[in-house]
């Protein structure tokens, strides 16, 4: 995911329903569960920062430090008609030069991706992690947010009752999974949301990241 957030990321599509994800109900059927709450993640080759001490370098020789994103969760409140999510996360950094005390400011975004490729906002902030004198590793917590309005997040009625509908054997679409329709199957994915962390990266970080 480029600084204009340009990698297509998976997006994991499920039904809506009332029972509990690949839960067996009674018609012999499994029920998957929709949440209205957006995926949240972290996009691939965004997950990780590496500083060098010279400019153009890319040896390991010239490492100055790494930084990895983890612990990466999501606290959704999908109650009114938008939908926020708070993600938090941790940094955790290792330098090479111990010598001082030294504070390095990351960049990190969030952005929101709408049907698995379309990034519909991002925003852009920052974390400092600390180090002290002769400290190799630091670790600074790090939080965003996100907000998504309900009906852009809810499926039409007529979409729904084509993937809720309860279908018996003998029925002329029984064996039929509605998705293969495609207005059925874009319906769904334009109502699917992600909300992805990252760190801000250039192209050349970029680069370092899908090659090394």
């Amino acid at each position: 995911m480029k600084a204009s957030l340009l990698v297509p990321v998976a997006l994991a599509l499920v039904l809506g329903g009332c029972a509990r994800t690949g839960e067996i109900d009674a018609s012999g059927g499994i029920t998957a569960v929709r949440s209205a709450c957006p995926v949240v993640g972290v996009a691939a080759g965004t997950g990780d920062i590496t500083l060098f001490k010279t400019p153009g370098a890319t040896d390991e020789r010239s490492i100055d430090l790494i930084a990895n994103m983890t612990n990466v969760r999501g606290n959704c409140a999908d109650s009114g008609a938008d939908i926020v999510t708070t993600v938090t996360f941790d940094v955790e950094a290792r330098r090479t030069d111990t010598t001082a005390a030294r504070d390095v400011v990351l960049p990190y975004y969030i952005a929101i991706v709408r049907g698995g490729t379309n990034v519909v906002a991002k925003r852009v902030s920052r974390v400092n992690v600390h180090f002290d004198a002769g400290q190799a590793r630091g670790q600074v917590a790090g939080e965003a947010s996100t907000t998504i309005s309900r009906a852009a997040a809810t499926l039409p009625d007529d979409v729904r009752e084509k993937l809720t509908r309860r279908r018996k054997a003998g029925d002329e679409d029984a064996a039929v999974d509605p998705l293969t329709n495609p207005a059925v199957r874009q319906a769904v994915a334009s109502a699917s949301f992600e909300a992805l962390v990252g760190f801000q990266l250039t192209d050349a970080q970029l680069r370092y990241n899908a090659t090394r």
